[in-house]
């Protein structure tokens, strides 16, 4: 009886242990598929488009990085290559701010501050989920980085001011506490290039704040670069302190950095992204574009602009959460940056609400397999717009035609291509034809449409 007991006594654990080595291999076999996964390269940031994942008053309630996060593997398959998340700390408003009034750099929805646990957009956990999901996507994460201002400090006697100030910062987390020491006015500084609303003002030229920024190993740069596993900076009112405080909080982890410097003039755009050392958002290019589609005039698309500037410099948009004047012919806007020089974002209620999704992923497209070389512009007036992509390495370029007016219109160009049947990669024209021997060809657009011609 007692063998028979230790026979059975041996089965069972002979069982247990092939259970445990099983269970052991499969763990082992998702470990290894989840590391061949997050090893994957991301994909080159600015050979794709940026997805501005997000808009002015998204819903609140906590379930924004989950939307977010069903959406990138989409996204990516259409060819975005990078996301920008909108300011991911707790700010003074909690659950229902946007996070443009930061109060704790290191709060992303873990404390409870500010009337609330959850960021208006989720958790910590949701966000780093959703970052790991975009990077098993081989999408890079752009955080918005709001350095300028802070807000929902406590009441303090300012005594460079003489008056009671909100600057006493006690943020839960422990981390980068501040106080009238660390704004304008202080013991050192009076102030420095711009002030936004009445929030208070950092001081970056005063160690302690550089040291929290981006000097200290766990300043908000390095956290934000090595724990939370961002990938690149969207800089948020880079009028409100000089060009150098941005170059140096990227230089202290790098990645792909743009600036909103928010001016028409383009002079100004590039004198701020050579000091600077990063990219900036086109407003003038925004601005030529609404001159352009909105006030029905295309000769504007002929002015100067970053992108003719300096395109590795440029990111281009049509809309975003803070402009969104392009509303008549807002797809013709998007099918001359997607043709264009520079680096696209498209805007997420255009991509996913507005616009048709369709057109958009057909000028994803084209932007990522045609739009290739330097650019010459073949026509312009009032209503009708030409330019020609020259190819780059083997590559074909492509020709693009803008029509504002309300009828077909037809235009002899000289192309790329001798002897070369060419057609429209978006489907609005039939035409398949031949270029003549020195490259002229006749080509069309619909009205109020658009049409890119490359070999067939």
């Amino acid at each position: 009886m007692r063998s028979s007991t230790n026979f059975y006594r041996l089965l069972v654990i002979v069982f247990l242990l092939a259970s445990c080595s099983r269970d052991e291999v499969v763990g082992q076999g998702v470990r290894d598929q989840q590391k061949e996964i997050s090893s994957k390269a991301l994909k080159q940031i600015g050979t794709g488009v940026m997805m501005q994942a997000f808009y002015w008053d998204v819903p609140a309630g906590g379930t924004w990085w989950n939307v977010v996060k069903g959406k990138v593997d989409d996204w990516s398959n259409v060819g975005i290559d990078a996301i920008w998340l909108p300011p991911v700390s707790k700010a003074q408003n909690g659950p229902f701010s946007m996070g443009y009034d930061p109060f704790d750099y290191y709060d992303f929805g873990e404390y409870d501050q500010m009337g609330s646990i959850e960021t208006r957009f989720g958790s910590k956990s949701e966000l780093e989920a959703l970052v790991t999901a975009a990077h098993n996507n081989r999408l890079s994460v752009i955080a918005d980085i709001v350095i300028n201002h802070n807000s929902g400090g406590d009441l303090e006697m300012n005594i460079f001011t003489g008056t009671n100030t909100y600057t006493d910062y006690n943020p839960m987390s422990g981390l980068f506490e501040r106080s009238q020491y660390d704004f304008h006015p202080n013991d050192l500084y009076t102030n420095d290039t711009g002030v936004f609303g009445g929030f208070a003002d950092l001081s970056h030229r005063k160690s302690y704040v550089q040291d929290w920024l981006w000097k200290k190993p766990n300043s908000v740069a390095k956290y934000y670069k090595n724990t939370m596993k961002f990938d690149g900076w969207r800089f948020d009112y880079v009028k409100g302190f000089e060009p150098w405080v941005a170059k140096e909080f990227n230089q202290a982890v790098g990645g792909f950095a743009v600036g909103e410097y928010w001016d028409s003039n383009v002079n100004t755009l590039a004198w701020w992204t050579k000091e600077a050392q990063m990219s900036a958002f086109d407003f003038a290019c925004y601005y030529r574009m609404k001159d352009a589609f909105t006030g029905n005039n295309l000769n504007a698309l002929s002015d100067d602009m970053l992108w003719k500037r300096n395109a590795t410099r440029a990111v281009t948009f049509v809309a975003n959460h803070d402009t969104d004047e392009i509303i008549s012919n807002k797809i013709l806007a998007y099918a001359y940056i997607l043709t264009h020089e520079g680096y696209p974002a498209i805007f997420y209620r255009d991509y996913e609400h507005w616009l048709d999704k369709s057109k958009m992923n057909n000028l994803i497209w084209i932007h990522n397999n045609l739009a290739e070389g330097n650019t010459t512009n073949l026509w312009t007036d009032n209503d009708e717009y030409i330019a020609r992509r020259n190819g780059v390495g083997g590559s074909n370029g492509l020709v693009v035609y803008i029509n504002n007016s309300d009828l077909w219109q037809e235009r002899w160009i000289q192309t790329n291509w001798s002897s070369k049947v060419i057609k429209d990669y978006t489907g609005h024209s039939s035409w398949q034809p031949t270029t003549q021997a020195g490259k002229w060809v006749k080509i069309q657009a619909p009205p109020r449409g658009y049409s890119v011609w490359s070999l067939k």
